[in-house]
């Protein structure tokens, strides 16, 4: 009887218990005390073990537990050894997380939690594919110091469809893959070649997994052409990269009955902002409108509305397409097309900020003194209608350019944006003195004829139309951010990590070269590198010196765990503007509308593992974007270049390697490579740190910012590369040193018999 109190009172402990009531008729223990109760065991447990541990007798609670164990093993939370015992993956022995292949055959891990990559050997990699989420153990460490891993398990497969070339080889069929991160060839037996020839590109369904003793067998399903077609670039690189493309008609079903009016019932019990001048600021082809801005006065400052679309009202959790949303992670912007991550009924309809429409929308009234700091916020749900759907460059002419018709035409709202320009000052003055790093970069767009063939590359400009709809975005993210830290529930930060020691040394060395010293020690903050950017912005070779801060750098990515954002200086920080396109935005409305409504964070319907699982996928689907929009990109930019062949070109040495340099094509904005052994007049030795390449002989070097002359040697569509050469004069250059210390050497041979 004592015992059983005893069990009794350790489900009571759980702190999440009143959630997991509210979920379930019969409630089980959460993922947390279940992570919380192995933990304390000190010792692996079996799943009836763990049952009675917990004190669960109720076979419907024993089922559910049974179920929930399963998806914690499915998302890495726990694992099963040899035995059938459960075991908790920690961040020492075991560690969870996606596999990112190298083309060379070995890999490394990116753990779930942002920390340090561990090096994965070509053995480990054998029945991988890249972004396979696994569980690793960590093994020691290799001959660079690195922290090496081997798998224990798999957790998730993260392709099930390839894309490729096919090849015969003794009567044998296989694809190469066109992700040169895909490295193993996938063998198609003759019954599932589906016709197609040698050379043609396919779609392959995988049939069976590669092993550690066999390579993956697949089946052609689909065979997309000879040749890359316009337009094919981005067909190949979504299928590439399994980007969902097609609605599910579980999706079709849901959205059928929406319209691009919102109910009346939908609107009762809100806060009524359609008297209030918001309006949108967003670029001249944008198509949805996430959010929209007011600004007033007050007397310590400004009262600034961040009104963002409210697709949480419509997007239910669960639902086919939540699931779908889910999936996607995120909207992917190709140069041809948009891959959204909702239909378009509401991308572009329904939750779009369209203008002099009723919307539904999550609200942000944030306080904001004259010095830009941020005094106190609050969110609340409400319906607004945009009263101007404006674009950047017209605010620009407003305020800036002294246009007379735009400034007549958008009288009533012009003491608003004028309002908006000096909040902006306040907060850009702010953001200097806190020390959030802003370096300038060139943004390109494509240029595309009625064929949809590439006719040219030209930059974005940016104006301070951009930075006040930025300024306003970041302090709304950072009071979202705020806010769930606050009530301390189940969210998702926007988090970046300070530069690794080794990016430090690497970065401290090529800077005492030049004289230069980065602030700050061990631990350099945002202020350090800012400082260290506004110092060399004069220098001939500042554009050099903030490529090398910038790949110094470690890439922001989504966790549950909040570490602050070190590039904008910012303690803590979330994404809660760009519902529509970002699927970690929608999570971060969810939370807030709990708090909104709830109150209690404890009641939330995601639990922090949960929350940790989607960081990580969403981490994941922006990389899977990130990728295929570069290889899209730069299909697209060798299709343009193959009539190319032979023209020479004034470039920039953009990246240095040991097999050559990467030179960006002046005003084309299209790297290609100068192979090491297009260099053919000297032996050339690489400097990583000094990020150059240097003559034996001839001392002539080749660094990272150097102006360079090329001719257009090759391009190749398969590998989607563009090979250069030296042109005759830069050649020339190269050669005379040489050939003056030969003659020298000669000389001195001569004197001395």
């Amino acid at each position: 009887m004592a015992r059983s109190k005893k069990k009794k009172s350790s489900r009571k402990r759980d702190p999440f218990q009143a959630r997991e009531a509210r979920k379930y008729d019969n409630p089980i223990p959460s993922r947390e005390f279940i992570i919380e109760t192995l933990e304390s065991q000190g010792a692996p447990l079996k799943l009836e073990e763990l049952t009675r541990v917990l004190g669960l007798k109720n076979p419907k609670q024993v089922e559910a537990l049974s179920f929930r164990v399963k998806a914690m093993l499915r998302d890495g939370q726990l694992v099963k050894n040899r035995r059938g015992g459960l075991c908790v993956v920690n961040k020492k022995d075991l560690i969870a997380g996606r596999v990112i292949a190298h083309p060379d055959g070995f890999g490394f891990l990116r753990p779930d939690d942002g920390g340090e990559d561990l090096f994965l050997s070509p053995r480990e990699m054998r029945p991988l594919w890249h972004d396979d989420r696994v569980v690793v153990q960590v093994t020691g460490m290799d001959r660079r110091g690195r922290r090496e891993g081997s798998v224990v398990e798999i957790l998730e497969r993260a392709h099930f469809h390839v894309v490729g070339r096919v090849h015969m080889e003794m009567g044998v069929g296989f694809l190469v893959p066109d992700n040169k991160r895909m490295t193993h060839r996938v063998i198609i037996p003759d019954e599932h070649l589906g016709g197609a020839r040698e050379g043609q590109m396919v779609v392959v369904e995988i049939l069976e997994h590669p092993t550690p003793w066999r390579q993956p067998i697949g089946k052609v399903i689909e065979v997309l052409g000879e040749h890359l077609a316009p337009g094919m670039e981005t067909d190949v690189a979504i299928r590439a990269h399994d980007i969902p493309v097609i609605w599910p008609d579980e999706v079709e079903a849901e959205i059928a009955e929406l319209s691009e009016e919102v109910p009346e019932a939908a609107k009762e019990g809100r806060t009524d902002l359609r008297h209030l001048p918001l309006v949108t600021i967003d670029g001249a082809d944008a198509r949805d409108f996430d959010d929209a801005v007011y600004c007033q006065r007050t007397p310590k400052g400004w009262k600034l509305l961040v009104a963002i679309a409210d697709v949480s009202a419509y997007v239910e959790k669960g639902s086919a397409l939540d699931k779908e949303a889910y999936k996607r992670g995120n909207s992917t912007y190709f140069p041809d097309r948009v891959i959204p991550m909702l239909p378009e009924v509401l991308s572009n309809g329904l939750c779009s900020i369209n203008p002099q429409v009723d919307r539904l929308c999550m609200v942000a009234e944030i306080y904001i003194n004259r010095e830009g700091k941020l005094l106190r916020s609050r969110f609340f749900e409400g319906v607004m209608r945009s009263h101007a759907r404006l674009t950047y460059d017209e605010v620009a002419d407003m305020l800036f350019n002294g246009d007379e018709a735009l400034r007549k035409q958008h009288r009533k709202l012009l003491p608003h944006l004028e309002e908006l320009n000096l909040l902006f000052r306040a907060l850009h003055q702010a953001r200097q003195a806190r020390g959030s790093i802003d370096f300038d970069t060139v943004e390109t767009r494509f240029l595309f004829d009625d064929h949809g063939k590439l006719t040219g590359i030209v930059p974005t400009t940016r104006n301070d139309a951009h930075r006040i709809i930025e300024e306003c975005m970041l302090v709304a993210n950072v009071a979202a951010a705020r806010l769930l830290l606050r009530n301390k529930i189940p969210a998702l930060y926007r988090v970046h990590e300070q530069p690794s020691e080794e990016k430090l040394k690497d970065l401290r060395e090529f800077l005492a070269q030049l004289g230069l010293q980065l602030g700050g020690g061990d631990k350099p903050t945002a202020r350090d590198y800012a400082k260290l950017l506004e110092q060399v912005k004069e220098r001939p070779d500042a554009n050099m010196i903030q490529t090398v801060l910038l790949r110094s750098m470690m890439q922001a990515i989504y966790s549950s765990e909040n570490i602050g954002h070190f590039g904008l200086a910012f303690p803590a920080y979330t994404h809660f503007t760009s519902p529509i396109r970002r699927y970690p935005d929608l999570l971060v409305h969810r939370a807030i509308r709990h708090l909104i409504t709830e109150g209690r964070a404890e009641t939330f319907e995601y639990s922090f593992p949960q929350m940790a699982t989607a960081g990580e996928h969403c981490s994941m689907t922006e990389r899977r974007s990130d990728e295929a929009t570069r290889d899209a990109a730069d299909a697209l930019k060798c299709e343009y270049m193959l009539d190319k062949v032979g023209e020479a070109y004034e470039g920039l040495i953009v990246s240095v390697n040991s097999f050559g340099v990467f030179v960006e094509l002046k005003d084309l904005y299209i790297t290609g490579l100068v192979h090491i052994t297009a260099l053919d007049h000297d032996f050339f030795h690489f400097d990583p740190i000094s990020h150059k390449l240097t003559g034996e002989r001839s001392g002539k070097t080749y660094q990272l910012g150097d102006s360079i002359e090329v001719v257009v040697a090759a391009v190749n569509l398969d590998d989607r590369k563009i090979d250069l050469a030296l042109a005759k004069r830069e050649e020339k250059a190269a050669a005379e040193p040489a050939k003056k210390k030969r003659g020298r050497r000669r000389r001195g041979r001569k004197k001395s018999r």
